[in-house]
């Protein structure tokens, strides 16, 4: 009897989807068909299939409605909230067509008498991106349609949170004219990946997710010596500055650290604030979060959904208690948020004073609406604090000084640093972290470079 996989929903925890598992044989033979036609489609124009992207992105936002609803109802994000990740992804979609030409071209290495001399990038092959739940759209973006683009095979895994999310994408593909089997979603569980991945027949993996995943994937990766690109997440931090635009610093920042319940990779979880600042800062912090309404997502008005699921709702109250244990304060009455209610996934806001990184809510990701806030007494002890960390995917500035953001910016071990923004993704700038926050680059010109491999061209002209 085949194996189901079942995607339940935070909103109220019915059964949502539920989708037959592939076993290691179906993967291969979907890898096998991955090649065959990989094969024809590296030799359509580059032009052409710049186009096609552009056509997937024109049929998938034709689904805006039916993505934003369903999305709510896989993740718990509130509905007025949705639609913003098919912008989003059009967004990145559209900036990787338009460079695609630039980034893709031949690099002449220079004249010498009597030679031709080129470096080609040419495509992989099979591209098999592994997509998160959180930033469904969002996160796989990034790679499919560059890999597309490039002249790879692609197969889609995505979270088992979030299958409907694969099945759009590959309904706008199919929608857009891309050739039979150039993009393939499957539903498998983390042993049949892991085996198609150590047989050797994809030729990169793309992989966003928790530490413990990119582990296994890169111990599965190593059997065949498969490249891996891996985002494994953070703990962001915030520099508030005395020359910072306050009023913006703390409607961002709350937003940065609260948006989708605070389950983003590059949300703000810890918030450094100079010392003249600080008391005015977290009383302005506090009376903005307490504005959130937290209640079921599928209601317009509602601010602050659930978690996704009820252990990583626990997993942030249990963080809490810690801290309180340890000497924290925490700031936000939950009585205030009368949907919050433990065993549940809803889980009101909360924000801490008197933290330090001796706590693992400073020190470990949370993953949910909580965040530390200390204050500090110069640039040198925020840089220390910013880089007391395992992680390193982004930093925020909040400063009027642009040079002293670039000169502090330069010391923060980081893979993005923000001045007077925060949680955003610029297409056209390569996304990449340090440390445990992963390896490798996604987006920008940049991001075509592990989805390729570099060919070079000697050629000798003449007979003699």
């Amino acid at each position: 009897m085949p194996r189901k996989q079942r995607t339940f929903s935070p909103v109220d925890g019915s059964l949502y989807v539920e989708r037959e598992l592939a076993d290691l044989t179906e993967l291969t033979h979907a890898a096998e068909r991955a090649r065959r036609a990989q094969l024809e489609w590296r030799r359509v124009p580059l032009a052409t299939r710049c186009q096609l992207a552009r056509e997937f992105v024109e049929k998938f936002a034709a689904r805006k409605d039916q993505i934003a609803s369903e999305l709510t109802w896989q993740i718990g994000r509130p509905v007025r909230y949705t639609p913003g990740e098919v912008r989003g992804l059009s967004e990145r979609a559209l900036y990787m067509a338009e460079v695609a030409p630039q980034a893709l071209a031949d690099i002449d290495v220079g004249p010498k008498p009597g030679f031709t001399r080129f470096i080609r990038r040419e495509p992989l092959g099979v591209v098999l991106v592994l997509a998160p739940w959180n930033y469904p759209y969002l996160t796989a973006v990034n790679s499919v349609i560059p890999a597309l683009i490039a002249g790879n095979a692609v197969i889609l895994k995505h979270s088992d949170q979030t299958p409907l999310c694969a099945e759009r994408m590959l309904d706008a593909v199919n929608e857009a004219g891309f050739p039979e089997h150039i993009f393939q979603v499957v539903h498998a569980d983390h042993g049949a990946i892991g085996g198609l991945i150590s047989s050797g027949s994809v030729d990169f993996v793309a992989f966003t997710g928790s530490i413990a995943g990119g582990d296994a994937v890169q111990r599965a990766a190593a059997v065949r010596r498969v490249p891996v690109g891996l985002e494994l997440g953070g703990k962001d931090p915030a520099y508030v500055r005395p020359a910072a635009d306050f009023k913006a610093a703390v409607e961002n920042l709350v937003d940065g650290a609260f948006f989708n319940s605070g389950q983003s990779c590059c949300g703000i979880e810890r918030i450094y604030v100079a010392q003249p600042l600080y008391e005015r800062f977290v009383e302005a912090f506090v009376a903005l979060t307490n504005e959130y309404k937290l209640g079921r997502p599928t209601d317009p008005d509602v601010t602050l959904g659930p978690l996704v699921r009820a252990s990583a709702a626990d997993f942030v109250r249990t963080q809490t208690r810690e801290a309180i244990k340890l000497g924290a304060r925490a700031l936000i009455d939950p009585q205030r948020f009368p949907a919050d209610a433990p065993g549940t996934p809803y889980l009101a806001p909360q924000v801490l004073i008197d933290v330090d990184h001796g706590m693992r809510v400073m020190n470990e990701e949370s993953f949910g609406p909580v965040v530390g806030i200390m204050p500090v007494s110069s640039d040198e002890a925020a840089i220390a604090l910013m880089n007391d960390s395992r992680y390193g995917l982004t930093a925020s500035l909040w400063t009027a000084d642009a040079d002293a953001a670039v000169r502090i910016g330069d010391q923060l071990a980081t893979g993005t640093v923000f001045l007077n923004r925060c949680d955003y993704l610029d297409p056209a700038l390569a996304w990449t972290g340090v440390k445990d926050s992963g390896r490798g680059c996604t987006l920008s010109r940049l991001g075509y470079e592990a989805l390729t491999r570099p060919k070079s061209f000697h050629l000798k002209l003449g007979t003699g």
